[in-house]
């Protein structure tokens, strides 16, 4: 058997957390293997390691030459769904790709099973499964025309046009329909796919979503992060290019250029929040980029304080960073409950307004008296802000100062992050001044765009290579988003 997918579907919705964190989310994570045994369970021990890039679901499909394709898909935490020998079995091979999920394109909030990818089709060829990290800006324009057409579709998904258009294309093998179907998509995408003997991976031309190589044994692995190479013992062997798609077979590793050449656009908000920071970008590791962001923002922005806190855990870096260049000594001023997770089921009205406090507390002893610097990555909506300072002064500080590692961030993004609508973030509707009254704090500071790049890049934005997708914070979009502009979203006015 070596064509029809068989899945298996949960019975039960696990219930994900409730609480707002006020916090940008990278949404999905993509994982795949060629030449191993047992290719799902390394597969498993990435998607893990992904986590942090989507926690809503996750999926995992393998070939095997007698069963063909399986598939499992579940709601919830990888180590809630394969780590039993019982899910694991389903999944046999020596080929495996892998998806973890936010949902940011189709429903949200409400994600059904189907939503859930990886997504599969059934080729003249052969059968071929797909996994997409990124957003397509066009897709409800494609998915209109590809309807019109006869398309059937069976999920919400944006991702599911690349399958559809894969079935129209009348190329004669997979990775070519595959490039035939990319060419039509606006956007951004890294996709690791895979038939009955290859694997491949492909990223967008401006390069917009991370996707690296690893080499594992006499084996591949493609992944969103090299922190998921390290949990399968797998050698990082470089950085996919933009525009580039690699064909994985057991001859080795083929690659091709696909699109045309255009000027890298990789997200900047990578380096600052979604990405591990054990993780390696650009040739670069994520917590040393993490780290210089805090020194150049407290060159920037320095006050007169007693102790650096970070609001965990993605401020911590910044906030090393911050005390070493300001002399003031770094703290812990707020402890992480390292237990609270997504899957808190169904807490009551009153558990729910306890909102914060169920994830943070106050090192009380540490916090009295004392005027805090609070490091955070970013400011959204304000309102996790807002809480944290109360517990701040609840506990008695002095005085409360925030130093923010990003810019405002005042633009939605199109491009594989559940943003709010625009008139939703703070950045958008005041100015630093506003925002600093609106949150009640002493003093609140963002890094600037150009201290942003310098820490990153080590030169101004203009003078930067590459330049860096920073749209959230510029409203400067690499790619028009087209349906967007369609719903009436106006984009920035020409300076």
């Amino acid at each position: 058997m070596t064509g029809a997918l068989r899945v298996t579907q949960p019975l039960d919705q696990i219930h994900t957390n409730p609480f707002d964190d006020d916090k940008l989310r990278e949404e999905c994570g993509v994982f795949g293997v060629i030449g191993t045994l047992d290719a799902a369970n390394f597969t498993a021990l990435g998607l893990h390691a992904l986590q942090h890039r989507g926690q809503e679901a996750g999926g995992i499909v393998s070939h095997d030459d007698e069963q063909g394709f399986n598939s499992v898909r579940r709601f919830g935490y990888v180590r809630d769904s394969f780590t039993s020998a019982k899910v694991m079995e389903q999944l046999p091979g020596d080929l495996s790709i892998g998806h973890v999920r936010y949902s940011t394109a189709g429903s949200k909030g409400n994600t059904a099973i189907r939503d859930v990818q990886p997504f599969f089709g059934e080729f003249a060829m052969g059968g071929a499964a797909i996994a997409h990290n990124g957003n397509i800006t066009n897709a409800i324009a494609l998915r209109k025309e590809l309807i019109e057409r006869g398309s059937i579709f069976q999920s919400s998904s944006d991702s599911e046009c690349i399958i559809h258009l894969m079935a129209r294309s009348l190329q004669q093998n997979i990775p070519q329909r595959m490039e035939d179907a990319l060419r039509r998509v606006e956007g951004a995408f890294s996709i690791v796919a895979m038939t009955q003997t290859q694997l491949i991976g492909v990223r967008d031309p401006l390069g917009v979503r991370p996707l690296v190589l690893g080499k594992v044994g006499e084996g591949w692995a493609l992944s969103s992060e090299t922190c998921a190479l390290d949990i399968i013992g797998a050698e990082f062997v470089r950085e996919i290019h933009p525009g580039e798609m690699v064909v994985i077979t057991a001859k080795g590793v083929e690659s091709i250029y696909p699109f045309r050449p255009a000027r890298p656009r990789f997200c900047v908000f990578e380096h600052i929040y979604f990405s591990r920071p054990d993780s390696i970008l650009g040739g670069r590791s994520v917590y040393e980029t993490r780290e210089a962001i805090g020194r150049e923002l407290a060159k920037e922005s320095p006050v007169d304080a007693d102790l650096v806190c970070p609001v965990p855990d993605s401020g911590t870096p910044a906030a090393i960073g911050y005390s070493f260049e300001s002399g003031i000594p770094y703290a812990m001023g707020i402890i992480r409950n390292q237990y609270m997770g997504r899957t808190f089921i169904e807490p009551s009205e009153q558990i729910r307004n306890m909102g914060v406090r169920l994830k943070l507390n106050v090192n009380r002893a540490l916090i009295r008296g004392k005027r805090v610097i609070l490091v955070d990555d970013s400011v959204v909506r304000g309102t996790t802000s807002r809480k944290i300072k109360e517990m701040i002064l609840d506990a008695g500080a002095a005085e409360v100062h925030f130093r923010i590692a990003s810019p405002p961030t005042a633009w939605p993004c199109f491009y594989g992050v559940d943003t709010p609508q625009r008139e939703k973030l703070l950045a958008a509707t005041m100015t630093e001044e506003e925002m600093r009254q609106h949150l009640t704090v002493d003093s609140l500071k963002f890094i600037s765009l150009n201290g942003l790049y310098r820490a990153v890049n080590g030169a101004d934005r203009d003078n930067a290579q590459p330049q860096y997708c920073d749209a959230c914070f510029s409203g400067d979009y690499p790619v028009i988003p087209t349906d967007q502009i369609a719903s009436g979203f106006q984009m920035k006015a020409a300076e």
